[in-house]
């Protein structure tokens, strides 16, 4: 099969002859050329994406077969508020439209704990006028967007709840479908802290869970068709791993045990923090992680059937550069992320806030304000003044950019970076086109992106691209670069569409959602037939580039030789006789075991959380027939962020993310010991899957 050459990779010495070869060296004296116009233009384009590739500094993987979650029909979110006197106005409702808002939040944060619907009050806050409920869902109907509703729970009833429903969708036909109970509930200080309004006396996750049963229960009593979500928090987010007095677990443990079996989606917040733009932007990393920790919580905690229930993320921005490009380069990184990962829809927070303080960041004006556009109001004793009312700020150039990239029924698919400063993100529609977002978090140095694909091959013509630049007042769009390569600009964004080389019709259906039977170091890869006379093929994501693990003709691959302890993501392919393939599969993710009946047991505990650290225990048994004299117990850290403080009982040290915790004492046939230290995280906190003792892998309880 003829690959083109911009999906090889040579060393530079090689491309630079292939650059004479292909351009075509300069005719000898008395020479003549042959070739069509077509022959040589087409010569010059590839001599130019080779060119461009010698050039590339940063390596970016785009595999259209690794498939991830496709974007819904409420993908992209933005939050409203009672005391913003622009809601629902047509200048805003037009401009959320043209940036592609899919769902909009309303009665706004802390707000909905406080509101009441009825006569649109909200003691003890601010309400502007026309801002009550059937002004919000006119807005919300003009920008073509589905509401998301926040029923009381620190001050309201299940009754006013249903009340609420039954207006929305029986009396007004509004067809509300989402509904969440409450906002950061959490907050109200059960664990601490307090800024969320919270009337009940008992202000435990239990009595949260058995309140969100109650409403509930009200609410499809009056429309069984509303889906209705509980407030966790996000994993690696304040209070979580957090056992208060009196709790049988954490919160989000507590809420999904009791009131898993009635609620749709679960909703978190997540605000990122950071000290420095800089470090803001490195922890839209962590999203992966938080993400599947998430999931494994509703899996294990949720009850039957968990694997329906939907995440939201409805609050999301940043602490520097509100206004400006660090806000915009997060908003997409953030956005793609989570929406690769299979979350329903994310939600900046919010349209309009306010200014807070004038600073300057990255060379512009930043007023720190939360809201996409310009309140067109001034700091304290006018120090500074915004722009005029409703001048979108940088985040609302990136989310118009999300709009045009993650389009409703796009598909994600796997992608990777050599360069930690430049985010990468692609989509594969149904079309067969394919679009990449490229974000250069770099405030001071462009970057030449070398693009390489599998699963896709590109046209030659050159390729639109929609560009955002710090300080730039909107988004550019024209033709650039090419499939090979894209020069990305100081702190920019850049929406790469790429057409194929050749539509293929008539390519097998993707097969369907697969499952997984793990051992220690086996997988048994079942899925449903996509057909007759089909071929399938399984492969491991990894970045953007695939690795293909077997094939078969049949329902199921048994896949050997795996890694005790490790997270794996697959995708199922198939192939017919004519070498059409399908696209891929929804992923599974699943983790291998440890072996059964293996000479050791460790036991690992997090035995006292207190949201950035933990005092963590490990249980060291020794299952064979003869002692073990003198120790070495080694583990890995999933991440990063994750380390050991100090320890006790033994000897512990860490390198890099590999932990070694060694004894002189022996360790008894049938014996176990204890170990304990003090670990510290600054991101979600994934507990290691595998242990080794002295070499040996050993099984985990």
């Amino acid at each position: 099969m003829h690959v083109p050459l911009h999906r090889r990779t040579y060393p530079s010495i090689v491309l630079l002859a292939l650059v004479t070869a292909v351009a075509g060296a300069p005719p000898a004296a008395g020479a003549t050329t042959t070739g069509t116009r077509s022959d040589v233009l087409a010569r010059a384009a590839v001599a130019a994406d080779v060119r461009a590739a010698v050039a590339a500094d940063v390596r970016v993987d785009v595999d259209a077969r690794a498939g991830l979650a496709t974007a819904g029909s409420t993908a992209l979110g933005v939050n409203h508020a009672i005391w913003d006197s622009q809601l629902g106005t047509p200048a805003v409702t037009d401009l959320l439209k043209d940036a592609g808002v899919q769902m909009v939040r309303y009665p706004g944060g802390s707000y909905a704990d406080i509101y009441h619907w009825k006569d649109h009050t909200a003691p003890g806050g601010y309400v502007a006028p026309d801002t009550d409920f059937d002004t919000f869902m006119a807005g919300a109907q003009r920008t073509g967007a589905s509401p998301m509703i926040i029923a009381n729970y620190g001050t309201g009833t299940a009754q006013e709840a249903a009340d609420w429903v039954r207006y929305a969708n029986v009396t007004k036909n509004y067809h509300a479908t989402y509904w969440t109970v409450g906002n950061e509930n959490y907050g109200n200080g059960h664990y601490g802290a307090a800024w969320e309004a919270d009337d009940h006396a008992d202000k435990s996750p239990k009595e949260y869970a058995d309140t969100v049963v109650a409403y509930a229960k009200a609410m499809k009593a009056v429309d069984p068709g509303v889906k209705v979500g509980a407030v966790l928090t996000m994993p690696g987010n304040w209070p979580d791993g957090i056992v208060a007095a009196g709790d049988a677990g954490t919160w989000n443990q507590e809420v999904l045990t009791r009131a898993g079996a009635a609620i749709d989606f679960v909703d978190v917040h997540w605000y990122p923090g950071g000290g420095s733009a800089a470090e803001t932007l490195a922890r839209t990393g962590q999203i992966q992680d938080a993400v599947y920790l998430l999931r494994r919580q509703i899996t294990q905690y949720g009850g039957d059937n968990a694997a329906r229930i939907g995440i939201s993320l409805t609050e999301t921005n940043v602490d520097i550069g509100r206004n400006t490009q660090p806000g915009a380069l997060f908003l997409a990184d953030a956005y793609s992320q989570l929406l690769a990962q299979g979350v329903f829809t994310v939600q900046w927070w919010n349209v309009h806030n306010g200014p807070d303080k004038a600073t300057t960041v990255a060379g512009q004006t930043d007023y720190n304000d939360y809201g996409l556009l310009s309140s067109g109001t001034c700091t304290a004793g006018n120090a500074a003044c915004e722009p005029p009312l409703n001048t979108p700020f940088a985040p609302y150039h990136a989310l118009s950019l999300m709009g045009d990239f993650a389009r409703t029924g796009d598909r994600f698919v796997g992608t990777g970076s050599d360069n930690a400063l430049v985010s990468a993100h692609a989509v594969h529609r149904d079309n067969g086109d394919l679009a990449v977002l490229l974000i250069n978090k770099d405030p001071d140095a462009a970057h030449t992106v070398g693009l390489h694909y599998n699963g896709f091959t590109p046209g030659t013509a050159a390729p639109v691209v929609e560009t955002f630049t710090n300080g730039a007042g909107g988004v550019t769009t024209a033709p650039a670069g090419s499939a090979a390569a894209q020069t990305l600009a100081p702190y920019s964004i850049a929406l790469v569409t790429l057409h194929p080389d050749q539509v293929v019709t008539g390519a097998p259906a993707a097969p369907g959602q697969p499952t997984a039977t793990v051992t220690d170091r086996t997988a048994k890869i079942s899925f449903p037939s996509a057909g007759s006379g089909l071929k399938y093929e399984v492969y491991r994501q990894n970045g953007g580039i695939g690795e293909q693990l077997g094939e078969t003709t049949g329902s199921s691959l048994t896949v050997n030789n795996l890694t005790p302890g490790q997270r794996y993501t697959i995708n199922v392919l198939a192939r017919d006789g004519a070498g059409r393939v399908s696209p891929p599969s929804p992923p599974l993710t699943f983790t291998t075991g440890t072996p059964a009946g293996a000479g050791c047991t460790v036991k690992f505990r997090d035995t006292n959380d207190w949201g950035s650290g933990y005092v963590g225990s490990v249980d060291v048994t020794n299952n064979g027939s003869a002692p073990v004299n003198g120790w070495t117990l080694t583990f890995t850290w999933p991440t990063g962020w994750q380390s050991v403080s100090s320890g006790w009982n033994a000897t512990w040290e860490q390198s890099g993310r590999t932990v070694r915790v060694t004894s002189d004492t022996g360790l008894a046939a049938g014996a176990s010991t204890n170990v304990g230290f003090v670990g510290a995280y600054s991101g979600p906190n994934v507990p290691p899957e595998a242990f080794t003792l002295n070499g040996t892998v050993c099984g985990t309880a």
